[in-house]
């Protein structure tokens, strides 16, 4: 009898561990720039070149601060007349979501889930 109370108790032990695992603490709200500043656009520039593999991007300078959403698009290659090069353009544009997290600003692609802290940047909750 003891030794099954002693197995109950460990099974039980074992099942909880787990579930301490995911309990996450963060507190993470969707968040908008709030005094962009120089500083604050670049790390937003380089924070999205790097989910992006080192793609160039080009950014508006009130970006994130009206949303805390960001969609970037493939940029359309044109000829010298300034026309398309190719017909439909087939890829999806990249979406991410700012959040205030811990104090922090950060930056989540959503189709791959990475995250970037942006330094020098000011967010509030939206």
């Amino acid at each position: 009898m003891r030794a099954t109370l002693a197995a109950c108790a460990v099974c039980g032990a074992l099942l909880a561990i787990p579930a301490c695992r995911t309990l996450d603490t963060r507190r993470e709200v969707p968040a908008v720039v709030v005094h962009p500043s120089a500083p604050s656009r670049a790390a937003l520039r380089q924070a999205v070149s790097a989910a992006l593999d080192g793609a160039p991007v080009a950014l508006a300078d009130d970006a994130l601060t009206g949303s805390s959403t960001l969609v970037i698009e493939r940029a359309h290659p044109r000829d010298v007349r300034g026309l398309p090069l190719s017909g439909r353009d087939l890829g999806v544009p990249e979406r991410f979501q700012l959040v205030a997290s811990d104090g922090d600003c950060v930056l989540v692609h959503d189709r791959t889930g990475r995250r970037f802290t942006l330094s020098a940047t000011e967010c509030a909750p939206r």
